[in-house]
């Protein structure tokens, strides 16, 4: 494919993209009207989108008693970060969680929602790598030019992460747009890469896992060996949603905060077993048995958000014309609510708020 191909189909994704969030700032001027559900116990309740076959850290708050003034209403599984912060963004649920490039770009079309907590990235032990076949003749990122890239979906996560190591390499934009970035669901990467159908998969979690234990693969990059451990997505919320249900917002933080120092305090096999145990118990028809590739919570203690985890994005936009210069972090992110950034807890202790060397 060549670069004007790409470049025009760039074109078209983004103005189709730009339409879609048009939409959502458009719905979201109704989705603040109506009230939220209550319990009979006076809780109110959060809708929100799971996941199959995983556990989410509000689930997991919830099953660990954390929260106290909230419930929540699973509606539904996700099909995509995107999808889930647009449902949040227009009313059909209270929250939702996305890669923050896409957020930052929600956010600058005046969709009014905030990010609150971390809740995926990437460490030593949990991280998405791009992988190619032993034999494969594609050592450096030069290597990748008219080359097919699969990914999971394009204008996400996989996207960002691979034209900035295009350009970390010293590529050129003409050079990167002659990269071919493919959709290919990530059940179906591995046998496509190991087919020949295309030059080189993204893999993560289990996909990445299992595959590589086959053989066969070799690892060119990895989103960790790229900025380190560093937090990737976060939780949104409406801003009007925040603003008329602030002490309920502060409460699903603060579970979700404590939830997330539970996975990174207590050993892996009761993370599991836990993990095992929600899944099995809610009925949903799903396979607990992914859960073994549990590795970590991969994102800053208690999900703390830090600037430069919007910032990167934001200036990759700008640098690649996506974006104006009148958006800030600030503008997008709020740690008021995290126990472990306002001053309730010591950042580093335990999801009682008690310092770590003395619970041992």
């Amino acid at each position: 494919m060549s670069g004007n191909t790409l470049y025009r189909r760039l074109i078209r994704t983004l103005a189709a993209v730009s339409a879609l969030l048009m939409s959502v700032s458009l719905a979201t001027s109704c989705a603040g009207s109506s009230e939220p559900e209550k319990t009979l116990d006076g809780r109110t309740v959060l809708r929100y989108q799971g996941s199959t076959g995983q556990v989410t850290f509000p689930e997991l708050a919830e099953n660990l008693g954390y929260f106290d003034r909230i419930a929540l209403n699973w509606v539904g599984d996700t099909t995509s970060g995107p999808q889930d912060i647009q449902s949040a963004a227009t009313g059909d649920t209270e929250f939702g969680g996305a890669f923050n490039g896409a957020i930052v770009k929600l956010a600058a079309a005046n969709s009014p929602i905030q990010s609150v907590l971390s809740y995926y990235g990437a460490d030593k032990e949990t991280f998405n790598g791009f992988y190619v076949l032993d034999d494969s003749p594609i050592r450096t990122a030069r290597d990748l030019i008219g080359k097919k890239v699969a990914m999971n979906t394009l204008g996400a996560h996989a996207e960002f992460v691979i034209r900035e190591w295009l350009a970390q390499q010293g590529l050129s934009k003409d050079e990167i747009a002659q990269v071919e970035l493919t959709v290919v669901p990530p059940v179906n990467t591995e046998q496509a890469l190991r087919q020949g159908q295309i030059d080189v998969g993204t893999l993560g979690s289990v996909f990445r896992q299992t595959a590589v234990q086959r053989g066969g693969l070799r690892e060119l990059f990895t989103d960790e060996s790229l900025y380190g451990t560093f937090s990737y997505g976060t939780y949104v919320l409406r801003k009007d949603f925040i603003a008329k249900n602030k002490d309920d917002v502060a409460d699903f933080v603060q579970g979700v905060a404590r939830a997330i120092r539970w996975t990174q305090t207590v050993p892996r096999d009761e993370v599991i077993a836990r993990y095992k145990d929600i899944i099995t118990n809610r009925g949903r028809n799903e396979n607990p048995d992914l859960v073994d590739y549990w590795r970590s919570s991969s994102v800053a203690p208690a999900g703390v958000i830090a600037d430069k985890e919007f910032q990167i994005w934001i200036d990759w936009l700008k640098r690649n014309e996506d974006l104006g210069d009148d958006i800030q972090p600030s503008d997008i992110y709020t740690n008021e609510f995290n126990p472990y950034s306002n001053g309730t807890y010591p950042p580093n202790s335990d999801p009682d708020g008690r310092a770590l060397q003395e619970t041992k």
